[in-house]
């Protein structure tokens, strides 16, 4: 699919700079754009947290969290474990 794309002169000058300092052609610094602003706005079918966990409730405290890691580690398992 090909489209008309048209960008300002201080834009153009800019990828011209980069593209030689980077030693790589301006159509692809320009490829690489349009593909960082096709995913900075795609719509994703699940969310990106879509698991959930048992927990308390509320945010642990440092404390809490290392001593799951620590009774995990005295368990030889992960720290779901020491749950």
């Amino acid at each position: 699919m090909d489209h008309n794309v048209y960008a300002d002169p201080e834009g153009l000058s800019i990828i011209k700079e980069a593209a030689a300092r980077r030693g790589i052609s301006e159509a692809e610094i320009i490829r690489q754009g349009i593909h960082l602003a096709a995913m900075a706005n795609r719509v994703w079918d699940e969310p990106l947290f879509s698991r959930t966990f048992e927990g308390p409730g509320r945010t642990l405290s440092k404390d809490d969290v290392q001593d799951a890691v620590a009774d995990a580690v005295k368990r030889g398992g992960t720290p779901e474990a020491a749950a």
